[in-house]
């Protein structure tokens, strides 16, 4: 039995690997192999032949950055004339557009704002959910909650649980990049420690609630770095048990100030396997179409990932990375069943709310346009 071999029965008996594990997992070219043993261990978890997906809106309801990281192409600096704060209105505008659709999860993100008082967030989640009681609010990134407590002067988790009173619902796991500081010195100097992430999100565990954790690769990072940042992101869910998802994608280095070669579509298959496989403790890995495009979204489905994510009606940090996927609900629903798979609408916290039988799409399907 070859070592690739033995590592894949190990894991498939239920038993943890470890860091020369996850490395040899990755110095090996046998994807295939690693595609075959993921899919068995999400089938374990999940033996429904049933992939879920989301139907959520992603609002950038602001650019103004004060983090300047290098892979960033969204970004203005503070003072900008091409910076901006989206107005209430517009905001309250994109939520209801994505509620007549059918959606049920907003993914507010923007930069890290110096101008934004933590006062600004509270009253925009409390007329939110006045408005839009039954709507998902997955949103605000680590970063961007280190940068309101930083802004504020009060102590993390009193941010969080104010944020968490006034409608903010779960933590969206952005800015993780690669959780080991020598690279993220390199590529984001500013973003914090990989502490400073993980502290954001095990403070939210604590106070009730769940979160998302992800991982980019790309960055010229080490094979070694990869498996230290699924170790960490598994010993913290032994904690916690916070986590819900885990999305991995690649590196879009089209506009921004770090150039890198693109990974091809089987570095990223090759990452989705090897964290399904390392990351025994998080229930759901999401499938990244939006990086990957739909065809390579598809073909994870066949790889460890159970969820295809969002069909985002907007997405503008990635676009601004020359990257513009758009998949519509009915697109969704038929990659899905192409894939082999029944397609079913989920919301934020994985509960099934609509299963779509063969030959049955939404009434109404979408895509926006940037």
């Amino acid at each position: 039995m070859s070592k690739i071999d033995t590592l894949l029965k190990k894991a498939l008996d239920g038993e943890r690997l470890g860091l020369e594990d996850g490395v040899a997992l990755w110095e090996s070219n046998e994807i295939e192999k690693l595609g075959w043993a993921a899919n068995q261990l999400m089938e374990q978890r999940h033996p429904e032949p049933i992939t879920t997906f989301v139907i959520g809106r992603n609002v950038n309801y602001t650019n103004i950055c004060d983090t300047y990281c290098r892979f960033c192409a969204f970004y203005r600096a503070p003072g900008s004339k091409e910076g901006y704060v989206l107005p209430n209105e517009k905001v309250f505008e994109k939520i209801q557009e994505t509620v007549d659709v059918g959606g049920t999860e907003i993914l507010m993100q923007g930069g890290t704002n110096p101008d934004l008082p933590l006062s600004y967030y509270l009253d925009l989640l409390r007329e939110i959910k006045k408005r839009f009681p039954s709507i998902h609010m997955h949103s605000f990134s680590p970063a961007e909650v280190m940068k309101i407590k930083e802004v504020s002067g009060l102590p993390l988790e009193d941010v969080i649980r104010q944020l968490r009173d006034a409608g903010l619902d779960s933590i969206p796991g952005g800015g993780a990049e690669i959780l080991d500081d020598r690279i993220r010195t390199k590529i984001s100097k500013l973003k914090g420690s990989w502490r400073d992430w993980m502290n954001v999100m095990q403070t939210a565990h604590r106070v009730g609630m769940s979160t998302t954790a992800t991982m980019v690769i790309g960055f010229g990072e080490t094979l070694e770095e990869r498996v230290t940042h699924l170790l960490r992101i598994r010993e913290a869910q032994d904690e916690t048990k916070g986590f819900l998802a885990f999305i991995v994608w690649t590196f879009q280095p089209d506009n921004t100030n770090l150039k890198r070669e693109k990974l091809s579509a089987e570095e990223y298959l090759k990452a989705v396997a090897i964290s399904r496989i390392m990351l025994d403790n998080i229930p759901n890995v999401q499938s990244s179409w939006v990086t990957m495009g739909p065809e390579v979204g598809k073909q994870s489905l066949s790889y460890g990932c159970n969820d295809f994510g969002s069909t985002m009606m907007e997405e503008n940090v990635v676009s601004a990375a020359g990257t513009t996927h758009k998949v519509n609900n009915n697109l969704a629903i038929r990659l899905i069943r192409e894939a082999g798979k029944i397609p079913a609408q989920r919301n934020t916290k994985y509960e099934i709310l609509r299963i779509f039988k063969d030959g049955e799409f939404t009434e109404r399907d979408f895509v926006m346009q940037n």
